[in-house]
């Protein structure tokens, strides 16, 4: 639907006409050359024309009304994961799928639009149960994420009602009716279920570390149950419980860690008569076994809830060790307060007003240590000159509140993706007001935002000395920024990786290696790629770019695979699809300058058995879901049922109305109408001999 919509008053138009009347007249009253006719047909083109431009003088806005008609949409849900598999028959699955088919073809002849998906929520025509984990409330969020303001008139859950990720769905479970299909096998199996092997990811060597394996027992009362540690297949320890009527037994090892690297072993339980699956009776597990760990200082003249989100990040990484040090609170021995006792130093209110900390940032200044130092409210900003940090504020000693920004040009580490979102719902710093100045080299990982405007001035910095590394936070209050992100998500991943990098950068001694090759992460699972990132440099430690790099990839069996790739700009990365479980060592190699560079290194790739550990499907949980969200619960044989249900319901349409404004001197059309009248006039002029 269109109309027209005027400036001014209607009015007005009246008098454009008579603008355009009195102008044609004037022109066309004389004797011309032509007829009479076609006098009278110029003289109406050159009053629609005269007419029409005096229009435009009233700026005249054309409203365009589109109504589009949005049909109820059905997502079905599908439950691919490998318990499904596992339970079912493949002639059950083949007569699922096919009556699926056939009850979504019902629901599109009722009216309705039908999309499938499966648990990671990717849209899918065949469906292979091959999901290594089942997460059924995420993928119950996604499917009402990506409908979100949209005509979602229901969702159709074919599961088992399994989930071993994520929690239950029935706590929350959604702001649309949830039909659920349940299938699989509801009885108890006769089985023992390796449920759970507990341990330590990382222990020194020479020590004992901790291994506790779970075992459920289903079925099996009065039975003798036997585990074992094995490591490259052989027993390191035993041990045998009866489980009498106990449905849960837990076995406690204590195994020595004795090789240096990534040690991989081994929990079997001993199968037993009548078992309903072996896969359930193995798990692999991997430890690394490491020489000792880092230790970081952390220095302040009094407690702040600062100090305790940097314990935090720091307790997360086994490969550090945070102590603190306050004066008259909490006192280490001289001993750890030397200037080769931990590899960073962190000084909380560095340069504090009562001096409490001075004599020992002078011992640690001229030292190996890296710093980081944080600025705060007691912290006399007069004197960071003369501790010769080189930071002079401007401020006459206010102070304000900013939030942060990442400088996504940052290149000593990276970012997760979604860092620069979560930063910016942060709450504010306490900062020094004003501007102020900081070394050339340093570079800048957050930027301070003053309100909504994004300034140049930094909030957290690092810079190189000649012994060591030093970073600074110009502001106080950053343990609210993980309070805030554990308030909105439950965690405080964006937090912890930013800081935690951060920690580990500087701690890390300077790499003077003109080749690097590294895996970028220790641990991949089998469903994911393995990436290894290769970087060259030249002389000047620039990266340059076009080598070609070899790769050795050897398995815990001693398999030996080559691959190759020539590095370039954003294309620095190699993945290595398709490995199996096990402990990976690798060798990379290139020329630089005629000489040949080779660097090594390991990596871990688990597998995830999980699916395999519970098989019982949990059609409880399948109904109860349905009946809080107003949907209906059907048994994988009744889904004709379900098709009986479709048609005696009415799927309810939304119209929506899209308005758009364009002002009329815009628009194509009407320049090629004015274009139009012009051209036709002095056509008709011109062959008439009007010219």
């Amino acid at each position: 639907m269109k109309s027209l919509q005027f400036e001014s008053s209607p009015f007005y138009i009246l008098l454009c006409l008579a603008v355009g009347l009195g102008y044609s007249f004037l022109l066309y009253k004389a004797k011309a050359p032509w007829t009479k006719r076609v006098n009278q047909f110029l003289f109406v083109l050159r009053a629609i024309l005269v007419a029409l431009l005096a229009v435009l003088l009233l700026e005249p806005i054309l409203k365009i009304t589109n109504q589009m008609v949005e049909k109820p949409t059905v997502a079905f849900l599908i439950d691919n994961s490998n318990s499904v598999q596992e339970s079912t028959d493949s002639l059950t699955r083949r007569r699922l799928v096919k009556e699926t088919e056939e009850a979504k073809n019902k629901f599109k002849a009722q009216g309705y639009e039908i999309t499938t998906t499966n648990l990671d929520n990717s849209p899918t025509d065949k469906v292979h149960f091959t999901s290594p984990t089942s997460d059924l409330t995420s993928a119950i969020r996604g499917v009402t994420a990506r409908y979100e303001g949209k005509n979602l008139a229901g969702i159709v859950l074919i599961s088992d009602g399994i989930y071993n990720t994520g929690t239950s769905p029935l706590y929350s479970p959604g702001r649309v009716p949830i039909s659920t299909i349940g299938v699989g096998d509801t009885t108890d199996r006769v089985d023992l279920v390796l449920k759970n092997v507990a341990y330590n990811k990382i222990t020194y060597q020479g020590n004992k570390f901790p291994v506790r394996a779970e075992v459920i027992v289903q079925e099996l009362p009065n039975q003798k149950v036997t585990i074992s540690v094995l490591k490259n297949g052989k027993v390191l320890s035993t041990q045998q419980k009866d489980s009498g009527t106990n449905s849960f037994l837990g076995f406690d090892f204590s195994i020595d860690a004795l090789e240096k690297g990534i040690q991989r072993l081994d929990v079997v339980v001993e199968p037993v008569r009548g078992e309903a699956s072996l896969k359930n009776n193995r798990s692999s597990f991997f430890v690394e076994v490491v020489e000792g760990r880092k230790k970081i200082l952390l220095i302040a003249p009094a407690p702040h809830p600062d100090i305790k989100a940097i314990k935090a990040v720091v307790d997360n990484n086994f490969n550090y060790e945070l102590v603190v040090h306050i004066p008259g609170v909490t006192e280490l021995n001289p001993s750890m307060l030397k200037p080769n006792a931990a590899e960073l130093v962190i000084f909380h209110q560095v340069a504090d007003r009562n001096n409490r900390t001075a004599s020992l940032y002078q011992q640690f200044k001229n030292s190996s240590a890296s710093l980081l130092l944080v600025i705060g409210m007691q912290t006399n900003l007069r004197q960071l000159g003369a501790n010769q940090i080189p930071l002079n504020f401007e401020g006459n000693g206010q102070w304000d509140e900013v939030t942060p920004v990442i400088n996504t040009t940052f290149r000593d580490f990276n970012f997760l993706e979604n860092s620069n979102g979560v930063f910016a719902k942060y709450p504010p710093l306490n900062v020094p007001f004003g501007k102020f100045s900081f070394p050339t080299n340093a570079s800048i990982l957050l930027y301070q935002r003053i309100g909504s405007v994004a300034t140049d001035r930094p909030l957290l910095l690092t810079w190189a000395e000649d012994k060591h590394k030093v970073a600074a936070i110009v502001g106080e209050g950053f343990w609210k920024w993980r309070l805030s992100e554990y308030g909105k998500t439950e965690k405080t991943i964006v937090f912890d990786d930013v800081f935690s990098k951060l920690i580990q950068y500087l701690s890390t001694l300077e790499d003077k290696r003109k080749f690097r090759s590294f895996a970028i992460q220790n641990e991949f699972s089998e469903a994911t790629p393995v990436v290894i990132e290769s970087q060259v440099y030249n002389d000047l430690f620039e990266p340059i770019y076009g080598n070609k790099i070899a790769i050795e990839l050897k398995s815990e069996k001693g398999q030996i695979t080559s691959y190759q790739y020539t590095t370039s700009p954003g294309g620095s990365r190699y993945q290595i699809g398709g490995l199996v479980e096990g402990v990976y060592q690798f060798k990379s190699s290139t020329d630089i300058q005629g000489k040949r560079e080779q660097v090594g290194g390991q990596f871990l790739v688990t597998a995830q058995n999980i699916e395999s550990q519970n098989l019982t499907a949990d059609f409880g949980l399948l109904r109860k879901l349905s009946l809080a969200t107003g949907g209906k619960f059907y048994l994988n044989n009744e889904i004709d049922r379900l098709k009986t249900d479709v048609e005696n319901e009415k799927p309810q349409a939304i119209i929506r109305s899209n308005e758009s404004f364009n002002s009329l001197i815009n628009l194509k059309w009407f320049c090629f109408l004015l274009l139009a009248l012009i051209a036709t006039e002095w056509f008709f002029r011109k062959y008439h001999g009007g010219y």
